[in-house]
C-alpha cells in the first residue's frame, strides 16, 4: 500500500494538472475550466479556472436519479429523543423553497447570510439554499456570545440572519434570539433581516422587529422550483471564522470549484467512503469539520449523513455506539477529545453494541496521544486514523488513506502528508529544512492544493502577512510544531509558540502532556510554561483521572513524566482536577490555563464549553504545594 501512495502523493505534485483534472471529474462542471491552476500570483492559487458549477447541485440535484429515495439526512436528537429521515428528494424540495425565500427577500448572488443554528436540518438546508443561489454563507456556532456575534457581523455584513429560537444543550435550552438581538444592536454595520425556526424550545421570549418565520414562509413556497445559479469556480462558497480569534475576526473564504472537487475526493480516498454508504461525523456545523465532513463530502457523495444534536455521553456514554449500530454507520470522524471522554467511562460502552459495519473510526482536531490512540484502536478491533488539518485547509493536510489502501498505523501520528500538499518542517531559527527525528515548524509550499483557504475575507494583505511572511520564502505556516521518524511519519508536537523554555531546554507542551497520558490512570492532561526568575519558565501541569482507578498521587505522575523526558521536564507544579476548559468543539484552552497559572485573567472566551471549569484551575493554582 505505501508504494500506491507514493505513486499518487507524487504524482499530485510533479503531475500537478494531469492529476487535479482527474480528481476534478467527480463533480459536475457546468462550463468545463479553461486552466487547472493559475499560480501565477503566488501564494494566491486560483483553481479550475473559467469552469461554472454550483455547489448545492453537486449535493443534491445531481444524486436524483439514481438515489431519489435514499437518505440524504438522518437527524438524531438525544436532546428531543427524535429521529428523521430527509431523503435526497425531500432535501430537494426543502432547499428549493428555502432559495425560493431567500429570492423574494432580495438576497442574491455575493451577498452574505449568517446562519445561527443548532444541529437541526434546516441549518443545512440554509447552507445549501444559499450556495444554489450563489449566495455565501457564514455559519457561527449556535450560543456564540453576543459580542462575537457582531463583530461576525460587522465584518461579513449579511443581508440576513437565519436563526433559530433556542438550541438545546444537555436538556437545557440555550436561547439564541437573546443573543443575537444584542450582538446586531452592538453591530455598526447595517441590521440584516431575520429568518427564525421556532422549535419551540425557547425558554425567553425576544421579539427582532420585522423577523420572519421559517415555517410560515417555507409554506408559502412549497413545491417552488429554483435553477440553480451556475458561478465561477472561484466565486466564494462560505466565510468561516476561526475560533479563539481576537480583535477583528479572521475570516477563512473557501472557494466553490476548489472546494467540491477536494471535498469529493477526500471523502473517496481519504475516508474511503462511497456512494450510498453513511458517515457519522460528531461535530457540528460551526465548525469546520461540520462543514466538510457533515455537510459537503457526503452530499457531494451522494452518501448519507448522520446530523447528531446532542452530547457523547447523554443519556449515556454508548450513544455514538448505538447509533452506528442503528444506522449501519461506515465511518465516525470525531475528536481525541470525544474519544478521551469515552475512554473515561469504560470500553464496556463499546461492547454493548454491534459496530460490525464501522470500517473505521477517524479523529482529529488536536493531537492525538499513543496511548488513547491504542486504547481506541484495541476497544473498536478497526481501524483508527488520526488526520492533522486546520480550519484555513478544510480537509487532511498529514493522513492515512482508507480509499487508497491503509497503511500502517503508528500509535500518536497522523501518518504521511495528503496528496497535494507539499509539506516541509523548517527550524524556526535557521530557516532551513530539517532531517528525521528533529523538531520544525510544519508548513507548506504554495500553491495550497483546491479546497484550501483561497484569502482572509475582505483582506488579501492579512492573507499574506499572517500565514506567508515568516520566512522568506513565501511558505504556508501552520503554527504548529511536528518531527517525523525515519519512515516519514509525522508527529505532531503542538502549537509551535507552545514551547516551554525551562533553563535553556526547548520543549513543546504537546511532549509533556504526551508523558503524562501514558500513565495508565490518566485519561488527560494540559501543560503550561510559567514565568520563573531563575530559570525562564517552568512547567505547570494538569491531569485528568480516569474513572475508576486507584487515584496515584501528584509525586508519581510528576516522576513519570521525569522518565520519559528527563528530569529537566518534570512539572514544578501537578494538580488532578475532574476536567480541562475547552472550547465546543473539544480543544484544550490552554491560553485561558496558563493566563490563570501566572495570576491573570483569561479573558472573555465565548466558545468554552463550560466557564465553571475555570474555577478549578483557580483554585488548584492557589493551593499549590
Amino acid at each position: 500500500m505505501r508504494a500506491r501512495y507514493e505513486s499518487f502523493f507524487r504524482r499530485s505534485l510533479d503531475e500537478r494538472e494531469a492529476f487535479w483534472r482527474e480528481q476534478a471529474e467527480l463533480i459536475h462542471w457546468e462550463k468545463p475550466f479553461d486552466q487547472v491552476c493559475d499560480d501565477s500570483k503566488l501564494p494566491f492559487a486560483n483553481w479550475f479556472v473559467g469552469g461554472t458549477t454550483n455547489l448545492c447541485y453537486n449535493s443534491v440535484d445531481r444524486h436524483l436519479a439514481e438515489r431519489a429515495d435514499q437518505p440524504a439526512i438522518i437527524w438524531v436528537s438525544t436532546e428531543q429523543e427524535r429521529e428523521e429521515k430527509i431523503t435526497y428528494r425531500q432535501l430537494h424540495e426543502q432547499v428549493n423553497a428555502l432559495a425560493a425565500v431567500l429570492q423574494e427577500q432580495g438576497v442574491v448572488k455575493g451577498d452574505r447570510v449568517l446562519i445561527y443554528m443548532p444541529m437541526i436540518p434546516e441549518a443545512l438546508v440554509a447552507m445549501l439554499a444559499c450556495v444554489r443561489l450563489g449566495i455565501i454563507h457564514s455559519v457561527v456556532f449556535g450560543g456564540f456570545a453576543s459580542h462575537a456575534l457582531a463583530s461576525r457581523i460587522d465584518d461579513a455584513k449579511p443581508k440576513m440572519v437565519i436563526t433559530a429560537d433556542a438550541g438545546l444543550r444537555g436538556g437545557k435550552a440555550v436561547n439564541y434570539k437573546p443573543l443575537l438581538k444584542k450582538g446586531m444592536n452592538e453591530a455598526m454595520a447595517d441590521a440584516p433581516m431575520v429568518l427564525t425556526v421556532n422549535r419551540g424550545v425557547a425558554t425567553e421570549a425576544v421579539e427582532i422587529p420585522g423577523e420572519l418565520d421559517y415555517a410560515t414562509e417555507m409554506a408559502k413556497h412549497a413545491g417552488a422550483v429554483v435553477d440553480p445559479v451556475w458561478v465561477e469556480s472561484s466565486h466564494p462558497s462560505y466565510i468561516l471564522y476561526t475560533s479563539g480569534t481576537t480583535g477583528k475576526p479572521k475570516g477563512v473564504q473557501r472557494d466553490t470549484g476548489g472546494h467540491a472537487v477536494a471535498m469529493r475526493a477526500s471523502l473517496k480516498h481519504i475516508y474511503g467512503v462511497e456512494p450510498g454508504e453513511t458517515m457519522f461525523s460528531g461535530s457540528d456545523i460551526g465548525w469546520v469539520v461540520g462543514h466538510s465532513y457533515i455537510v459537503y463530502a457526503p452530499l457531494l457523495t451522494g452518501a448519507t449523513t448522520i446530523v447528531y444534536e446532542g452530547l457523547p455521553i447523554r443519556p449515556d456514554p454508548g450513544i455514538w455506539w448505538r447509533i452506528v449500530q442503528d444506522h449501519k454507520v461506515n465511518c465516525l470522524f470525531t475528536s481525541p477529545t470525544a474519544i478521551r471522554l469515552l475512554k473515561k467511562s469504560g470500553e464496556e460502552w463499546i461492547h454493548k453494541y454491534d459496530l460490525s459495519s464501522m470500517r473505521s473510526l477517524f479523529l482529529a482536531g488536536e493531537p492525538l496521544d499513543k496511548e488513547t490512540h491504542r486504547w481506541v484502536m484495541d476497544a473498536l478491533k478497526c481501524p483508527v486514523v488520526d488526520n492533522y488539518w486546520q480550519t484555513e485547509t478544510g480537509w487532511p493536510i498529514l493522513t492515512n488513506f482508507m480509499g487508497l489502501g491503509l497503511m500502517e498505523l503508528k500509535h500518536g501520528s497522523p501518518s504521511l502528508p495528503a496528496y497535494g500538499y507539499d509539506v516541509i518542517l523548517v527550524d524556526e531559527q535557521t530557516a532551513q529544512p530539517v532531517g528525521p527525528n528533529q523538531k520544525g515548524s510544519l508548513m507548506i509550499r504554495p500553491p495550497l492544493p483546491p479546497g484550501c483557504m483561497t484569502t482572509v475575507y475582505g483582506d488579501d494583505e492579512r492573507f499574506v502577512s499572517t500565514y506567508f511572511s515568516r520566512f522568506k520564502e513565501p511558505l504556508y505556516a501552520t503554527f504548529d510544531y511536528a518531527m517525523y521518524d525515519e519512515d516519514g511519519y509525522y508527529f505532531i508536537m503542538g502549537r509551535d509558540d507552545d514551547v516551554i523554555n525551562v533553563a535553556g531546554h526547548r520543549m513543546g507542551t504537546r511532549e509533556v502532556e504526551e508523558a503524562l497520558c501514558l500513565h495508565p490512570a490518566v485519561a488527560e492532561a494540559a501543560a503550561v510554561g510559567i514565568k520563573d526568575e531563575i530559570k525562564g519558565q517552568e512547567i505547570e501541569a494538569f491531569v485528568v483521572l480516569m474513572a475508576n482507578v486507584e487515584p496515584p498521587t501528584t509525586d508519581e505522575l510528576r516522576q513519570s513524566v521525569a522518565r520519559e523526558l528527563g528530569p529537566i521536564a518534570k512539572p514544578k507544579y501537578l494538580h488532578i482536577v475532574t476536567s480541562l476548559p475547552k472550547t465546543r468543539s473539544g480543544k484544550v484552552i490552554r491560553r485561558a490555563i496558563q493566563s490563570l497559572a501566572e495570576g491573570g485573567d483569561p479573558g472573555d472566551l465565548p466558545t468554552i464549553e463550560d466557564a465553571t471549569v475555570l474555577d478549578q484551575i483557580r483554585g488548584a493554582v492557589k493551593d499549590r504545594s
